[in-house]
């Protein structure tokens, strides 16, 4: 059973969450190619051979998607921007897209919704790849003129700005791992986009604040880690993943400094005079966005850096196949308020994927909210052990693209026919209502 919204202090924002490219439909209204719909046109990369060209069609859909985000009562609407709708050539306008965000954004105010924008989440334009995407440092300096386009067009309206969703995805999941685009699978890469992420979330901060924006951040996914064994190969091993995973960019956009274990691998491929952008990087924030979905059980493995090997999960999983630790946000939410002190954090992702079906026109995710139930009491722990925890938002509205996995896996609040573009809200989305509007809505 959910808590009641009085159970969080007040002034406590409840919200949920989408992305531009998983919903929109990216094949139309003038935007350009990204660097996922390439790596989609690659046999092999995305379950089912999919892609975002239509998605949720939500670019047409939008205001009946937004009726059912303010219908549950939620106070935050957390959505992105496309690059390559705005600038399909990664520089050159395209008023079409402009048009677009703005009709949304007045759309969310229309209906109470305080607009919280995503100025990147993964779709980066294609010609930008075609000069080395992340790899290359001149992808910063676009990314600030993107920021400062966006805010000249809707920074009256906004209420937050985040960055970068996510860079541990843009750049070691998508240049190291190769799960996401461009689908690389090189050091050298790695290290460059890693770091170059890291600069474009600085750069993008000034060229907000030049246009006199406030209430900016940035969006960090996390994953608590421990070790599969007791060995101290495991432990060794555990250390560094929570350093890539956990500490790389919190590191370095709080306090200017990334983990000497870290270094001990990425450095030699680091790119050349990279100390000089850490003030940069490092810029005061207004608040930090914490994604959590699970934990990650680590044990060390044979071969190069990094040497470790992800163990089976232990437990309850999602349909991910990750593993259910609602008590670990307790302990991640604790751990990163010990290093950013006052800084307001929020939970701008949390949510999990289970095997959804319509059944006589319901859908009953009762295992869905049992989880947001067991997190959100998570969150008021943190919050009673003095954590400036000041929102938690759900992943995600609707089902969508899942990346890599197609349309196969479904985190929506409300179910999508794909086909006749149905939506049905689920059993959690009509618990949450509950929840947020006290039986209103």
């Amino acid at each position: 059973m959910l808590p009641r919204r009085t159970d969080f202090p007040k002034g406590f924002l409840f919200g949920t969450a989408t992305s531009a490219y998983q919903i929109e439909g990216h094949g139309t209204g003038g935007a350009g190619p990204t660097h996922w719909d390439s790596f989609a046109a690659t046999p092999g990369n995305v379950a089912g051979a999919a892609d975002g060209a239509r998605s949720c069609d939500h670019y047409h859909r939008f205001a009946d998607d937004l009726d059912l985000v303010a219908g549950a009562g939620f106070d935050i609407y957390r959505f992105s921007t496309s690059w390559a709708r705005v600038m399909p050539d990664g520089g050159t306008l395209n008023p079409q897209g402009l048009d677009f965000y703005d009709r949304l954004v007045d759309a969310m105010l229309a209906r109470g919704l305080r607009p919280a924008l995503t100025l990147y989440h993964w779709e980066l334009p294609a010609a930008l790849a075609d000069r080395g995407g992340w790899a290359n440092r001149d992808t910063a300096e676009r990314f600030a003129d993107f920021a400062a386009q966006i805010a000249r067009r809707l920074g009256d309206r906004v209420w937050s700005w985040a960055t970068i969703n996510e860079p541990w995805c843009v750049s070691w999941l998508s240049h190291f791992e190769g799960h996401h685009a461009p689908g690389l699978r090189d050091i050298r890469a790695t290290a460059r986009a890693m770091h170059h992420v890291e600069l474009a979330h600085g750069r993008a901060l000034a060229a907000l604040r030049a246009e006199g924006m406030d209430n900016c951040g940035v969006v960090l996914n996390f994953e608590p880690t421990l070790p599969a064994t007791d060995s101290p190969a495991a432990h060794a091993a555990t250390d560094l993943f929570d350093a890539v995973m956990n500490r790389f960019f919190l590191g370095a956009m709080t306090r200017g400094e990334y983990p000497d274990t870290v270094l001990a691998g990425l450095g030699p491929h680091m790119p050349p005079g990279w100390a000089a952008d850490m003030p940069a990087i490092a810029a005061p924030l207004d608040w930090l966005g914490v994604n959590y979905y699970t934990i990650k059980r680590i044990d060390a493995a044979p071969g190069p850096w990094p040497g470790w090997r992800i163990a089976p999960p232990q437990g309850a999983t999602t349909d991910m196949g990750w593993e259910i630790a609602p008590d670990a946000l307790t302990g991640l939410l604790d751990r990163i308020a010990a290093q950013t002190g006052d800084l307001p954090l929020y939970v701008t992702e949390n949510g999990m994927a289970a095997p959804d079906t319509v059944q006589n026109g319901k859908v009953q995710d009762d295992d869905r909210i049992a989880y947001i139930a067991a997190h959100l009491r998570a969150a008021r722990a943190a919050i009673d052990r003095g954590v400036p925890l000041r929102g938690y938002v759900v992943w995600s509205l609707m089902d969508n693209f899942e990346w890599a996995f197609g349309y196969g896996k479904h985190f929506g609040l409300v179910h999508v026919d794909f086909d006749t573009q149905r939506r049905t809200p689920k059993a959690s989305w009509h618990a949450l209502a509950q929840m947020l509007t006290g039986g209103r809505a």
